[in-house]
């Protein structure tokens, strides 16, 4: 039921020709007539405050080995290595599922490396600054104009190949979760700032 405030009038109530048109719409598709309006979950949802505690110099006792003189490289992969590592595994365990359930596919690709993921994902994060009409443009094109980065760091075919079974969990692992595709993902990337988010304070 709808609640208005005493200090504006109602809105007219269009529920019964809303609610015909459903009907009619139902009759004319042959499927059941879908809601209008969206809900709210039955569980109120928390909102939790997480505290953050550190060292007294602004630096986590998790990363004792970090100090000013580190480079980015080494803080950057502080949050991702683990991450990297995940992506590795589940994308080569998507993959070998895939040719267990392939009759005739192709020929087996090599397993991925942790060196491949790093330069898979600095490939697609290059990809935001070079303004090509297809994928295979950033191969093709970029040779054209004598700056052949992308074909130095990753061969076209193996690009698409991770691309097209880059995975974060095990598909067998479906549950009432709802957010089991990407669930270790986000512990770790949750962990991990929770462990390591006062870091940037030692640049300062």
């Amino acid at each position: 039921m709808r609640q208005y405030s005493t200090s504006q009038p109602p809105s007219p109530d269009y529920s019964a020709s809303s609610s015909e048109d459903e009907v009619n719409v139902g009759n004319v598709t042959g499927q059941q007539p879908q809601p209008s309006h969206w809900t709210l979950p039955p569980k109120l949802r928390r909102h939790v405050v997480q505290t953050f505690t550190w060292a007294p110099n602004g630096k986590s006792s998790e990363a004792a080995h970090i100090t000013p003189e580190s480079t980015p490289l080494t803080v950057l992969l502080l949050f991702f290595a683990e991450i990297v590592t995940l992506l590795v595994l589940e994308t080569n365990r998507y993959y070998h599922q895939f040719l267990v359930n392939c009759e005739d596919g192709p020929s087996p690709q090599r397993n991925m490396t942790e060196a491949e993921m790093f330069a898979f994902l600095a490939l697609t994060l290059q990809m935001g600054h070079t303004v090509q009409d297809r994928l295979e443009d950033c191969w093709t094109k970029m040779e054209q104009l004598c700056t052949p980065f992308y074909g130095q760091k990753m061969a076209h075919a193996r690009y698409c190949h991770i691309l097209r079974f880059l995975h974060f969990t095990d598909n067998n692992r479906n549950g009432d979760d709802r957010l089991w595709k990407i669930r270790d993902l986000f512990e770790i990337i949750r962990t991990n700032f929770l462990n390591f988010a006062t870091l940037p304070n030692i640049w300062q």
